[in-house]
């Protein structure tokens, strides 16, 4: 025969696999995907089993795995019973004697006498040490029997509880149960029989343990007549049993509460409070019952007051563009795009110079440059005009370079503070890691606070899943966008822009390419290229076309923050900074007093020229004679002065 869906088939599916879930409209949705666990990333909620028609389907690009619900049964080696429709024994419709042997035994674990018999536990004839217990249902008839050893040792004992067979598995207890105002349910027949020890009616005990939900649909209507439910599991391994997989099954108007884990007192059910704290700890437990807060989830009144303004960023140095989004605050993601070849990367270079000068740890992923290319281009900032020298070569053109001791003094200032990603390791292939772990590896091991990742594209290549590109896009995205929330740092993401008609005039934030989720998921969008010169006195424009926290805005050519750009240093720099002043760095700091006056004598460049080759020669000597000499810092210390 034809299996039918029967919806808690499905229920009784996850609970079995100990599968978290949760129920979106008609769809049961799989925290992580029975098939591929979510993947390496371990992507959340992909996985779903539709309720009505038993269509399931994995989301996940590189798993897709899809199909009817009696195909995932199979695959894990649930059995369904399709080939014939479950026949249920009639039992023996008549009462049991309750034998002296239970009641001893139930009064050692603190049940009345009066109890035991109301409920006609008994023990078996043959064998006095099988507890026995008959489960009628709301009508009084015996549907289920379920036995306990009581002396049940284990290593030796094969099963310390079992049902007989082929009997309808319902609730113990439910024909004492009155009326439809509260109801109890626990794991246990005991447990169950401790909070009626404890004065309170109405409480019920599942047939076949925490996971097993076979009863639920023969018990579906009478248990959702209930005003409200309460949740008495048992607690262990930080949660209660029974509460996620009997709300999961009930509909949201039926009240699901649950014993909070503190009024457990440190025990694990009810039967243990019951003998070992009375009677009124059970009450204690009920009456305290509540709905358990999701862990995801917390009281609005709770957050903590936050003063935006004081919030900590890091400043782009461009005075205009840091007045329209305040800075780029800890915790943010920043998109940055533009056309190829018109100063994104170059853009992104100078703010890491400016974070360093914030005294703000960097760590940088280049996928176009070479370290070496990226490392120069970032010096020549810091640097700026005064220390850039021209070679005077008639086949070279712009061919900048700075002095030996300015570069030995820029790269001491930044050392141990900027660590770019190593392009040239190669692993074995045994261990891959990706870019969002070696970012978050690079955060906890050197404390550093920006993140500049350059580009998107070049980045998805650490990235081994991309049979769908824009699923791993927004995946990527999003896990760039958890790790700036939970380690409040700043990150910067370069993204290339897709390729539009000429007569493309948009500036939303459409126009990047690949995934939406991708500005979605942003804090700041800002796009940064070229302007007219015969229309703006400038060589370039930021727009800012997302700002979350501040909601300022600039998108039009008029409205952007423009921008000066210097060929020779590579510097970008508001109107107001490029005619005051050039920015000072840091590291200037460490140049001595007369090497930064050789410098900054002459104002012409020729003059610069001559002054930094002598200091370069000077260094070059010195060079020398270091490597004759031991360095005095290498001797070992034996006290230290603090």
């Amino acid at each position: 025969m034809a299996y039918k869906l029967n919806q808690s088939d499905i229920f009784d599916f996850a609970s079995s696999g100990n599968y978290e879930t949760r129920q979106k409209g008609d769809e049961l949705e799989f925290r992580y995907c029975p098939y591929c666990g979510g993947g390496s990333h371990k992507d959340e909620w992909t996985f779903a089993v539709n309720l009505d028609s038993g269509a399931f389907k994995c989301l996940r690009a590189s798993c897709d795995h899809q199909g009817h619900f009696v195909e995932l049964c199979r695959d894990f080696e649930y059995r369904l019973e399709y080939d014939q429709p479950k026949i249920y024994r009639q039992l023996p419709q008549k009462r049991p004697e309750t034998r002296n042997e239970a009641v001893e035994y139930m009064k050692s674990r603190g049940i009345s006498e009066a109890v035991t018999r109301r409920f006609n536990i008994t023990v078996q004839k043959e064998h006095p040490n099988v507890l026995v217990f008959p489960f009628y249902d709301e009508t009084g008839k015996l549907m289920f029997i379920k036995y306990r050893k009581t002396d049940f040792k284990r290593g030796i004992d094969k099963n310390k509880e079992w049902s007989e067979k082929d009997t309808m598995p319902i609730l113990f207890g439910m024909d004492q149960c009155k009326g439809f105002d509260r109801l109890i349910i626990t794991e246990g027949q005991i447990d169950s029989l401790s909070v009626i020890e404890s004065g309170i009616e109405n409480a019920v005990s599942v047939p076949t343990g925490a996971n097993g939900f076979t009863w639920f649909s023969y018990n579906y209507h009478w248990i959702t007549q209930f005003r409200e439910i309460i949740v008495f599991g048992d607690c262990e391994h930080g949660a209660v049993t029974l509460f996620d997989g009997l709300s999961a099954r009930l509909p949201q108007e039926v009240i699901v509460k649950c014993v909070r884990q503190i009024d457990y007192l440190g025990e694990k059910d009810a039967n243990d409070i019951l003998r070992n704290y009375g009677p009124k700890a059970i009450q204690y437990c009920i009456d305290h019952a509540e709905i358990p807060a999701l862990n995801n989830v917390k009281q609005l009144a709770d957050v903590k007051n936050v003063d935006i303004n004081k919030i900590d960023k890091i400043r782009t140095g461009i005075v205009d563009l840091d007045k329209c989004i305040r800075g780029m605050a800890m915790g943010q993601l920043v998109v940055l795009t533009g056309k190829r070849g018109e100063g994104k990367s170059t853009l992104m270079s100078q703010i890491v110079g400016e974070a360093l000068d914030q005294q703000k740890n960097v760590f940088v992923y280049s996928g176009e440059l070479a370290d070496y290319h990226f490392k120069h281009w970032l010096d020549l900032q810091l640097a700026g005009n005064r220390y850039i020298l021209d070679r005077q070569d008639q086949f070279k053109e712009n061919d900048y370079y700075i002095a030996d001791d300015v570069l030995d003094k820029i790269s001491l200032w930044y050392r141990n503070r900027a660590y770019i990603y190593d392009n040239n390791y190669i692993t074995d292939g045994s261990e891959f890691e990706t870019l969002p772990e070696t970012v978050e590896k690079a955060i906890q091991k050197y404390n550093v606070e920006l993140i500049c990742i350059d580009n998107l594209m070049t980045a998805m290549e650490k990235v081994q899943e991309q049979t769908n590109l824009y699923l791993a896009q927004s995946n990527f995205v999003g896990q760039l966008k958890a790790i700036a929330m939970k380690y409040s740092v700043v990150i910067i993401l370069v993204v290339h822009p897709r390729k539009s008609n000429a007569n493309d005039t948009a500036d939303d934030n459409d126009l990047i390419a690949g995934s939406a989720d991708i500005t979605n998921k942003a804090d700041i969008v800002l796009r940064f290229g070229r302007c007219d010169p015969e229309k703006y006195d400038c060589d370039g424009l930021i727009k800012v076309t997302k700002n979350r926290i501040m909601g300022t805005l600039r998108t039009t050519n008029d409205d952007a923050v423009h921008v000066k750009y210097d060929r020779r240093s590579r510097r970008i720099s508001g109107i107001t900074e490029f005619e005051q002043h050039e920015k000072v760095y840091g590291w200037e700091k460490l140049l001595a007093d007369d090497q930064k006056a050789a410098y900054t004598e002459g104002p012409e460049q020729t003059e610069r020229k001559k002054t930094a080759q002598k200091a370069a020669q000077k260094t070059s000597s010195k060079k020398k004679q270091d490597s004759e000499t031991p360095p005095a810092f290498v001797e070992e210390i034996d006290e230290l002065p603090f």
